[in-house]
């Protein structure tokens, strides 16, 4: 039986701002959008915190034996600066700076997007489609909603009427702003003049005779706006309706909201049952903008060439970190978290290691069949994976107190133990064990570690409490801490 019809997972769903049981539309099949890179430039840190948190999500639902279609877009046209209906795409702005052409552009931005996607051992999606691969299809349904009666057309460009469509449906449902604020709060700038209201959206720009990105269309030649490409392309792989729609907290409004409206008004039908966004990631303490300064890349990360971190950090250990917080939490990042996240890594990995090395006895200390369900019961509760982390570190306690000789564990249970680590830290989360093949330096840390007991015991004996006391506070500032009990001294790695 798959693994799904014994797990009940609750998302927190966007649109209503509760958790809600999940459900997909067709049984044991899930239908997951997610919103993709605008590839002018590099990744930047915040965007593969998205990116991450629905790989994670991707996984899981695998894992319980879904078949996911999971569709992310290239954004690689009609993206403007500071999302203005107006001024100069992001890539064409890129590809006159360069001296190149803009599929240039978006070429050498996606190949680093998906190598820093690789690094970071993110699944790919089942399909990655282009903005310029489906101008056809969002030319016809620009169509289709001049037709219904909620776009118009004027000088070249077609808008979105906002106020029109809001006779009869509810825009802004999603980011829960209201028609009549948005009026209070909108300036009627010269070059917006040609919209019936300021509210309004473009579908289609007109191109200036300097724009590098047009495209012939029945309104004359032009790009599409940035909204459209994802009500198209999501709809085409996954249907007028699907089950899960994800991207950054940022993309509520107006994004997600003009997609929202532009599916309805094309389909008639609400497009996503669960809205879900990641929360943004702060830099010690601040937002990150390159314009401040204060900002860093993941290679930056991974090489250590930055003026931030103290050392280089790999993209396994940047991975744990970022899951150590819940997706729609902010999340704080700096020297101090990464270090301290390093260590739990390596603990991590250790224990795991260790599991096959574990003696076996009559009986177990701890509920394994318990501690699996609690696992799943953090994935299922809108894939809390801190709360996940803290489970595993369960384990890890545990192991090390069976590894000391202070628990017991039967075989059947390390076999549970064994396989559950394996299937969260590495099919679930997606670590890798960058320590895999490092056996030996394991066993001489131990064989060391071990040696160090044997002296401290002895000075113990011959009441040289200097030498002892000096031994466990040395050991513990590198991380390493012995405990004492009635059948002799362990150790575990903080």
């Amino acid at each position: 039986m798959k693994l799904y019809k014994e797990q009940e997972i609750y998302i927190y769903n966007s649109i209503s701002k509760e958790k809600e049981k999940f459900e997909p539309i067709t049984e044991g099949y899930v239908g997951m959008y997610v919103c993709g890179p605008t590839v002018y430039s590099n990744v930047h840190l915040g965007n593969c915190r998205t990116f991450l948190s629905f790989d994670l999500v991707f996984r899981y639902l695998k894992h319980l034996g879904y078949k996911v279609r999971y569709v992310r877009n290239i954004t690689d046209v009609g993206h403007l600066e500071d999302d203005a209906e107006d001024g100069e795409d992001r890539i064409a702005k890129r590809a006159r700076l360069e001296k190149i052409e803009p599929m240039e552009v978006a070429q050498i931005y996606t190949v680093d997007f998906r190598d820093i996607m690789s690094k970071f051992n993110a699944l790919p999606p089942s399909i990655e489609p282009t903005a310029t691969g489906h101008i056809l299809e969002q030319i016809e349904a620009i169509q289709k909603i001049i037709d219904r009666g909620f776009a118009y057309e004027v000088n070249g460009s077609v808008y979105f009427d906002v106020l029109k469509f809001s006779e009869t449906h509810e825009y802004g449902k999603l980011s829960g702003r209201r028609l009549e604020d948005m009026e209070a709060n909108t300036r009627d700038l010269d070059k917006q003049s040609e919209k019936k209201n300021p509210q309004d959206f473009a579908l289609w720009k007109v191109a200036e005779p300097q724009h590098i990105m047009r495209w012939n269309s029945p309104w004359g030649v032009g790009f599409p706006g940035w909204h459209l490409e994802c009500t198209v392309m999501s709809t085409k792989y996954l249907g007028e309706q699907f089950d899960i729609h994800g991207g950054g907290m940022d993309l509520k409004f107006p994004h997600h909201d003009c997609e929202i409206a532009q599916a309805e008004s094309c389909n008639e039908v609400s497009p996503v049952n669960y809205w879900m966004h990641s929360n943004m990631l702060t830099l010690n303490g601040k937002k990150m903008a390159k314009s401040t300064g204060n900002n860093i890349l993941p290679t930056e990360i991974f090489s250590g060439d930055n003026k931030i971190l103290s050392k280089a950090f790999s993209p396994s250990v940047t991975k744990f970190f970022m899951y150590q917080a819940h997706y729609r939490s902010v999340l704080d990042f700096s020297d101090e978290a990464l270090l301290a996240s390093e260590k739990g890594y390596r603990r991590l990995m250790q224990a795991y290691d260790l599991v096959d090395k574990l003696p076996i006895g009559n009986t177990s200390d701890m509920d394994i069949a318990a501690w699996r369900q609690s696992c799943y019961d953090a994935m299922n509760d809108d894939f809390n994976s801190p709360i996940l982390i803290a489970q595993l570190f369960e384990a890890v306690s545990y192991i090390q107190r069976v590894h000391n000789g202070t628990a017991i564990c039967t075989e059947s249970d390390k076999e549970i133990l064994k396989e559950t680590l394996k299937a969260f830290m590495f099919d679930v989360l997606g670590l890798i064990d960058e320590q895999e093949g490092q056996s030996g330096n394991s066993e001489m840390l131990s064989g060391t570690v071990n040696l160090l007991i044997d002296i401290r015991n002895d000075a113990r004996a011959e009441r040289n409490f200097d030498t002892s006391d000096k031994i466990r506070d040395e050991l513990a500032a590198l991380g390493i801490q012995l405990n004492d009990g009635k059948d002799g001294t362990g150790y575990e790695i903080k």
